[in-house]
């Protein structure tokens, strides 16, 4: 498709005002230590926006010096993990042995397949130095042949993902293709993510291909059909209409989705099954530490009573 700016929808118009299918505002939890999240996915009238499962934006935020972010070690099956920072870093580890820094646009996939464990803490230098924080983490279900694959972590820094830019509008495609531009991303399931950043006043189209799209607002406002709506939220369109959407602040969005799942997903605690056996299973693999170890991490994060 082309990314170039379209017309709005016609008010009044069936086909463009009744594209919104669900508005979601995200409700916020307290993960301990005052870590708020704002959590859009899953959702009490959704469970998925293609293959997203799960959604949380976190921040913004500001960690003062000495203190930081320790999310323990902890294990995930059936799913794949998105990291996405606006601002801050975070030391990924995992029992795969992979080590990364994650840095703001960058794109960090780790693919838990049958069975993988990871923590996420704040590095080193900015625990030292303080710094701030903003992010997402999205969770992708695998599909139910995917499910028990070998564990896996992509990592592509923000400068080697495609960007696009015009007259009051950027963006880069994390994974997927999105304003026809393709991440290099290696996926099991047709799914997208894009970030996009839309200066007021300025018209950016949602692509009408995909299955099933959604674009979570982070900050700022947007109208669609003469209506505004304010970050965060999160909103559902549904499928095959075109959509055009029109900035009236500077705003910040996540475009998202991709094709729908063959079923819906049993989702307990950090796991993803179509199997409610398989979740029972991991529940006693991790209770008895039959998951992999997580090199030079000492802690974890027992398993919920």
């Amino acid at each position: 498709m082309s990314w170039q700016p379209s017309e709005d929808p016609i008010l009044g118009d069936a086909q463009t005002c009744d594209a919104l299918e669900l508005v979601i505002v995200p409700r916020t939890r307290d993960l301990g230590d005052g870590f708020l999240v704002r959590r859009a996915l899953p959702h009490g009238k959704r469970q998925m926006v293609g293959p997203f499962i799960f959604f949380d934006h976190f921040g913004p935020m500001q960690f003062i010096s000495g203190r930081g972010m320790d999310v323990r070690p902890h294990p995930h099956i059936g799913l794949a993990t998105v990291t996405y920072l606006f601002d801050g870093a975070i030391m990924h580890r995992d029992s795969e042995g992979n080590v990364r820094e994650i840095q703001p646009g960058a794109m960090n996939l780790m693919t838990a397949g049958k069975g993988i464990a990871h923590s996420e803490r704040t590095p080193d230098v900015q625990r030292r130095d303080g710094q701030k924080m903003l992010g997402l983490q999205s969770w992708i279900a695998l599909p139910k042949g995917s499910e028990e694959i070998a564990p896996s972590f992509q990592h592509y820094a923000a400068d080697s993902l495609p960007t696009i830019t015009d007259t009051g509008f950027t963006a880069r495609v994390i994974a997927g293709k999105a304003f026809g531009k393709a991440s290099p991303v290696s996926m099991v399931s047709p799914w997208f993510y894009a970030e996009v950043a839309v200066e007021a006043g300025t018209t950016v189209p949602l692509d009408p291909d995909h299955e099933e799209r959604a674009v979570y607002v982070v900050d700022g406002e947007v109208e669609i059909a003469g209506d505004r709506h304010e970050g965060p939220q999160l909103l559902i369109f549904r499928p095959g209409d075109a959509i055009t959407i029109k900035a009236t602040r500077n705003t910040r969005m996540m475009f998202l989705g991709g094709d729908a799942l063959e079923g819906p997903r049993h989702l307990w605690w950090n796991f993803v099954s179509s199997s409610k056996e398989r979740i029972e299973q991991a529940k006693e693999d991790w209770k008895t530490g039959r998951f992999a170890h997580v090199p030079n991490e000492h802690e974890f994060i027992p398993l919920p009573e």
